[in-house]
C-alpha cells in the first residue's frame, strides 16, 4: 500500500486523467449501447416459470408487453355516442403508432366485457410489438400523449402497465443531488476547510458515476434489474464517501502531527487504506454470497452493488491521495494552519463529549445495555407480520396516471382484474380437451374466483390456457392462499385420469414463487455472510467473543431495520405523506440484499471500534480502559460516517421508484441503529460486562490459526516520534532543573502531568 500511495501522490496528474479518461470513456460507451435492463422474477425449476415456457411456446403471439387506456365518466355512461366517437378515434389513432402490435376496443365484439357493470368505467388493451424491457420509450410516450388527448370535462383518462411505467417522471436525480449536499455540509462541518470537504465527494462521485456506467454496459451481458444502477448509486455514494472520510480523516491527524502533505498522505493510505480495502472486500464478498442462491435476477444485481464497491475502494486509495496532494496544507482549515504554525505539532487527544460518553457507558453497562435492548426488540417487532410479495402499480403515488388507472379498474371491474392468473396444459386429445373446457364452470364456483375464462387452444391444438380473475388483488394474502388451493386441491382433483399437467402462472404465481425460492435458501445464505464475517472477525482479533457479538449484532440490526420497513410500506405507517405509495408487501429479494449490504457496513464499523480497543488491550491488559478508549477515540469519526451514510440514504426516498425508497429508509434505519445503538451504546456496554472473557481464545486455536492485521484507523504517535519528544522534554527539563540526569519515567511522568486530561485519565 505504501508503494501504491506513493506513486499516486508522485504522479497525482497521471492518476486523475487516467479516473477521468476512464469515467468518460465508460460513460460514452454505455450511451452509444443504451440500457438492456430486464426485471425476470421467474425462478428456474418454478411452476410459474412452466407456465410461462409453455404460453411462450404454444402462443408466440403473445409474448409483447399487454397495457390499459383506462376512462371513467363523471355522469352518463361510457356508451354515450360523445364518449364512444372520442374513444374510438383515439384507440384508432394508438393503433396506428409504431411498436403497438393490436388494441382491444371495449366497443367492439371481443371486447364487451371491458365495460364496467354500472356504465362507467370501460378500458382497452393495447399490445406492444416487443416485452416491456425492450420498448422504446419514445413509443410508450406517444401512446400516453395519444390517450391523455382525450381528457375533457367530465371524461378522465388514465393508463396503467409495464410499457406506461417507463414514462413516468422520476426524482432519482434530485436525490443524488440532495444527498450529495447533505454529505457536503457534514463533511465541512466535520474538517472545517472546503477542500477537505470536497474531495471524498469528488472521489464517490468518479467512482460510481463509471460504475453507473458500467452497470449499464453489464446489462447486455446478463440479466440486471432496472433498479441495480440506482441501487449501486445508493450504496457507492455511502461507501464511498464514508471511505474517502476515513481516510482524510486520517490525513489531517497526519499533518497536525508535523507530517508533509507527501508523508501524510502515504500513511493515511499506508494505515486507514488497509482497513478501506478490508471492509470493502467484505462488502463485495457478502454482495457475491447472492450467488449461491443460483437467481439470475439477484446474480446481476450482486456483480453491479460489488462493481459499484470495487471502483470505490479503487478510487479511495489512489484518486484521493493524488487529489489529497494536490490541495496540500489546505486539508486543514485556516484556524488549523495558524495554530500548527504558532504553537508546532500537537497530539490530538479525546476530549469533551465522546470520553465523557465512554466514561458514562463504563459506569452504566447494565442499565444502557437494557435499554439498547429494549429499543431493539421494539423496533423489530413488527418484523413478525413480515408478508413478502412484490408491489406493483396499486402502490405508486396517488398522483400517477399508473395508480389512478389501477385503482379505476378496481373499482369497476374488481380488484383481481388487475393481476389475472394464468392455467397452460399441454393438450394431448379431444378427451383432454373436454375434461379442459369444463374445468372454466368448476373455476367459477372455487372460493376466490370472480371468473375465468373460456379455454383458448394453440393452433395445433397441443396447448391451452385460461385466465382466471380472483376476488382479491395481486398482492392480496387471499390471492396467494387461491393459488395455493388451485394447486394443492381444484387442479390435481381435475387432473384425476387425464394427460393434463396444468400449471399456474401469472403475477401473483410468478411472485409467489419467487419469494418461496428466496426464503428457502435464506438461511444457508445468511449462514454463509455471517459464518464469513465471523471468521474474519476471529482472525482479526484472536478472540471468540468478538466475532459472536458482531453476529448478534447483524442480526438484531437487520431485524430492527425491516420492522421499520414494515411500519412504513406493509402496513402504510406515512408511507402516502412520504409519497410513496400505498401499503404493500415488502419485496422478496431485499431480505438479501439487505443482509448482504449491512454486512459489509457494520463490518467496517465493528474492524474500526474493535481495532482501537483491541490495540489498548494489547498495550495494557485492562479491558475497562481499552473499552473506554477505543469507544472515546472512534465515535466521532463512526458517527460522523453515519450521518453521511444515513443522509446519502434517505435521499433515495425522493427517487420516485418505490423499490429504492425501501432500500434507502431500510439501510438507513440500520446504519442508524448500527451505529448510534449498537457500536456506540449496546456493544461497549457488553463488552464491559464481559471483561477479560471478550479477548479469550483457546490456546490450541490460537496457534493454529494465521494472523492478519487490520492496521486501525486511529493509532498512537509512533515510537520514534515519541522518542523524539521525549529527547526534547529531557533537555528541557533538564535546563530548568540543573540535573544532568534525567530519566525516561521522569519525563513521562512530567509529560503526563503538563498534558490536558483525556479519556485515558477519566476513572470508569
Amino acid at each position: 500500500m505504501a508503494v501504491l500511495a506513493r506513486w499516486c501522490v508522485r504522479h497525482r496528474l497521471v492518476v486523475v486523467l487516467i479516473w477521468l479518461a476512464a469515467f468518460a470513456g465508460v460513460t460514452a460507451a454505455a450511451a452509444v449501447a443504451g440500457s438492456a435492463y430486464s426485471n425476470d422474477y421467474e425462478a428456474p425449476g418454478t411452476e410459474s416459470g412452466r407456465a410461462t415456457q409453455l404460453l411462450e411456446d404454444g402462443f408466440p403471439g403473445l409474448g409483447g408487453d399487454t397495457d390499459t387506456v383506462v376512462w371513467h365518466t363523471g355522469s352518463g355512461t361510457v356508451r354515450a355516442a360523445d364518449v364512444e366517437q372520442t374513444m374510438s378515434d383515439t384507440l384508432d389513432r394508438i393503433a396506428d403508432l409504431p411498436g403497438v402490435a393490436s388494441v382491444v376496443s371495449p366497443y367492439e365484439g371481443r371486447g364487451g366485457s371491458q365495460i364496467s357493470g354500472d356504465g362507467r368505467t370501460a378500458y382497452a388493451t393495447v399490445t406492444f410489438e416487443k416485452s416491456a424491457e425492450d420498448i422504446d420509450a419514445g413509443e410508450a410516450r406517444a401512446v400516453v400523449d395519444a390517450a391523455e388527448a382525450a381528457r375533457a370535462d367530465g371524461l378522465q383518462v388514465e393508463l396503467g402497465g409495464s410499457a406506461i411505467a417507463l414514462t413516468e417522471s422520476s426524482g432519482g436525480h434530485l436525490a443524488e443531488a440532495l444527498g450529495v449536499v447533505v454529505a457536503a455540509v457534514v463533511l465541512f462541518l466535520a474538517f472545517g476547510s472546503l477542500a477537505a470537504s470536497l474531495l471524498p465527494i469528488a472521489t464517490a462521485l468518479v467512482s460510481v458515476g463509471t460504475a453507473y456506467a458500467g452497470i449499464v454496459l453489464l446489462g447486455h451481458m446478463m440479466t440486471v434489474a432496472d433498479f441495480a444502477p440506482m441501487l449501486g448509486m445508493l450504496i457507492g455514494l455511502g461507501v464511498g464517501i464514508d471511505y474517502a472520510l476515513f481516510i482524510v480523516t486520517r490525513h489531517r491527524r497526519g499533518l497536525k502531527r508535523g507530517l508533509s502533505v507527501t508523508e501524510a498522505a502515504t500513511n493515511a493510505v499506508t494505515t486507514t487504506g488497509r482497513a478501506v480495502v478490508f471492509a470493502g472486500a467484505t462488502v463485495c464478498i457478502a454482495l457475491l454470497g447472492m450467488l449461491i442462491l443460483r437467481l439470475g435476477f439477484l446474480n446481476g444485481v450482486a456483480i453491479a452493488a460489488s462493481l459499484t464497491v470495487v471502483l470505490t475502494v479503487a478510487a479511495s486509495v489512489t484518486l484521493l491521495p493524488a487529489l489529497l496532494s494536490f490541495i496540500g496544507p489546505r486539508a486543514l482549515s485556516r484556524r488549523e494552519r495558524r495554530r500548527l504554525a504558532e504553537h508546532g505539532p500537537e497530539p490530538e487527544l479525546p476530549t469533551g463529549l465522546a470520553a465523557r460518553w465512554s466514561a458514562f457507558v463504563e459506569r452504566h453497562p447494565k442499565l444502557l445495555g437494557a435499554a439498547a435492548l429494549v429499543v431493539m426488540a421494539l423496533l423489530a417487532l413488527p418484523t413478525l407480520s413480515l408478508h413478502l410479495g412484490t408491489s406493483d402499480q396499486g402502490n405508486n403515488p396517488s398522483t400517477t396516471t399508473t395508480r389512478q388507472a389501477y385503482d379505476l379498474i378496481a373499482d369497476g371491474f374488481g380488484p383481481g382484474v388487475n393481476g389475472p392468473l394464468t392455467l397452460v396444459t399441454p393438450v394431448a386429445d379431444a378427451e383432454d380437451q373436454l375434461v379442459l373446457d369444463n374445468l372454466a364452470a368448476t373455476l367459477r364456483t372455487t372460493k376466490g374466483v370472480a371468473s375465468a375464462s373460456p379455454v383458448t387452444y394453440s393452433a395445433d391444438g397441443s396447448t391451452g390456457y385460461l385466465t382466471v380473475v380472483p376476488t382479491s388483488s395481486p398482492q392480496s394474502a387471499k390471492t396467494s392462499d387461491l393459488v395455493e388451493r388451485l394447486r394443492e386441491k381444484v387442479l390435481p382433483r381435475a387432473e384425476t385420469g387425464t394427460s393434463l399437467d396444468l400449471q399456474v402462472g401469472g403475477v401473483t404465481a410468478s411472485y409467489d414463487d419467487f419469494a418461496d425460492v428466496i426464503v428457502g435458501k435464506l438461511p444457508l445464505f445468511v449462514g454463509v455472510v455471517i459464518g464469513l464475517g465471523c471468521l474474519l472477525l476471529l482472525l482479526a482479533f484472536r478472540s471468540i467473543g468478538i466475532p459472536l457479538k458482531a453476529a448478534a449484532m447483524n442480526v438484531a440490526a437487520v431485524a430492527s431495520a425491516f420492522g421499520v420497513v414494515v411500519a412504513i410500506f406493509q402496513w402504510g405507517w406515512g408511507s402516502e405523506l412520504l409519497g410513496l405509495g400505498s401499503a404493500g408487501p415488502i419485496e422478496p429479494f431485499l431480505p438479501v440484499i439487505m443482509v448482504s449490504v449491512l454486512f459489509g457496513l457494520s463490518m467496517d464499523y465493528q474492524v474500526f471500534l474493535v481495532s482501537r480497543m483491541y490495540e489498548e488491550w494489547l498495550e495494557t491488559g485492562d479491558n475497562r480502559r481499552a473499552v473506554r478508549v477505543g469507544l472515546a477515540e472512534t465515535s466521532r469519526v463512526i458517527n460522523s460516517a453515519a450521518v453521511i451514510m444515513i443522509s446519502v440514504f434517505l435521499a433515495f426516498v425522493l427517487s420516485g421508484d418505490r423499490v429504492i425508497a425501501m432500500f434507502g429508509i431500510a439501510l438507513a434505519a440500520a446504519v442508524a441503529l448500527d451505529a448510534f445503538v449498537l457500536r456506540t451504546l449496546l456493544v461497549p456496554a457488553l463488552m464491559h460486562l464481559l471483561g477479560g472473557a471478550n479477548w479469550w481464545l483457546p490456546r490450541w486455536l490460537d496457534r493454529r490459526l494465521p494472523r492478519i492485521s487490520i492496521e486501525p484507523p486511529e493509532c498512537r504517535v509512533p515510537a520514534g516520534e515519541l522518542a523524539g519528544v521525549e529527547e526534547a522534554a529531557r533537555a528541557s527539563i533538564a535546563d530548568v532543573t540543573d540535573a544532568p540526569d534525567v530519566g525516561v519515567m521522569d519525563v513521562r511522568d512530567v509529560l503526563v502531568k503538563e498534558r490536558p486530561q483525556d479519556v485515558r485519565d477519566i476513572p470508569g
